[in-house]
């Protein structure tokens, strides 16, 4: 079974915008996924659906086992936590601190073990000096970093992320790509909606192109972005280490990892091989 199963999953919304077309998607524990697309395509009110932040009009949406139009947001939001693309939706409280202890509220917690979970969080994502600071005083950047900080607190089995770089300076993107790759290595679900291809294809595993509320293409990334006309359809860009490998593979560079350190090395390697061969 399936951690995530949605089926022929249809959602329109009261101005008549039809979101959602038919979606079928299954998805494991453990998995890396970015979902990807232009604007209106249908991924956040997609992935509203994983926490109960919306619920199914036709179709199903199955987490854990169980029915969400059957549970509360509360309770899916335990193992399914969900970044908005926009951390001022979710953002009450008048300090971070309180900002993180608001989630651990309804959990069976002891207060050594909320201390010592938001401190870690804190710490883990660079803004252990905002403690005390209001979140709505801080950079765009910063009261992202809070938002996710804020979810990961509650250690969900799952993550979704909802335009994960949006607003982050390159310092913010190192310790975000950080915690993403612990969480993955314990075995949780990553699963991030993004334009970012560069960051989508340089973390994830598998990726959902979507346009009009349908998917496209779902699959490894290397089968994705090769099939350029579903990858054009989607309106995205060929991710940039994509086209520097492609350019580089008309002179012998190989590989199927398109992660920065990869083809960094791979192109190292094959520079170092012409010049002693010369």
């Amino acid at each position: 079974m399936y951690y995530i199963s949605v089926s022929d999953l249809h959602f329109s919304y009261p101005n008549y915008t039809q979101a959602l077309q038919g979606v079928d998607l299954n998805i494991d524990l453990g998995e890396f996924i970015a979902i990807m697309g232009e604007n209106g395509a249908g991924k956040t009110t997609l992935v509203k659906h994983f926490n109960g932040l919306l619920k199914p009009q036709t179709g199903n949406v199955i987490v854990d086992g169980v029915d969400t139009r059957k549970v509360t947001v509360a309770q899916l939001s335990k193992n399914v936590g969900y970044v908005f693309q926009n951390p001022l939706y979710q953002l009450f409280s008048e300090t971070v601190e309180k900002e993180l202890e608001l989630g651990l509220r309804s959990m069976n917690f002891t207060d050594h073990e909320k201390k010592r979970r938001i401190n870690e969080v804190l710490i883990e994502l660079g803004i252990e000096r905002f403690r005390e600071r209001h979140p709505l005083m801080l950079s765009e950047g910063e009261r992202k970093s809070v938002a996710i900080a804020s979810v990961l607190v509650m250690d969900p089995k799952v993550l979704i992320v909802d335009e994960p770089t949006l607003a982050l300076d390159l310092l913010e993107k190192k310790r975000l790509s950080s915690v993403l790759t612990r969480l993955h290595g314990e075995g949780r679900s990553i699963i991030l909606v993004t334009h970012d291809v560069d960051f989508a294809f340089d973390h994830s595993e598998r990726i959902v192109t979507m346009s009009r509320g349908k998917i496209l293409a779902d699959g490894p990334k290397e089968e994705v972005i090769n099939d350029k006309t579903l990858f054009d359809a989607a309106g995205l860009v060929e991710p940039q280490l994509y086209q520097l490998l492609k350019q580089y593979e008309l002179s012998g560079v190989h590989t199927s990892d398109f992660s920065v350190e990869s083809v960094y090395h791979d192109i190292i390697n094959h520079v170092k091989k012409k010049v002693k061969a010369e």
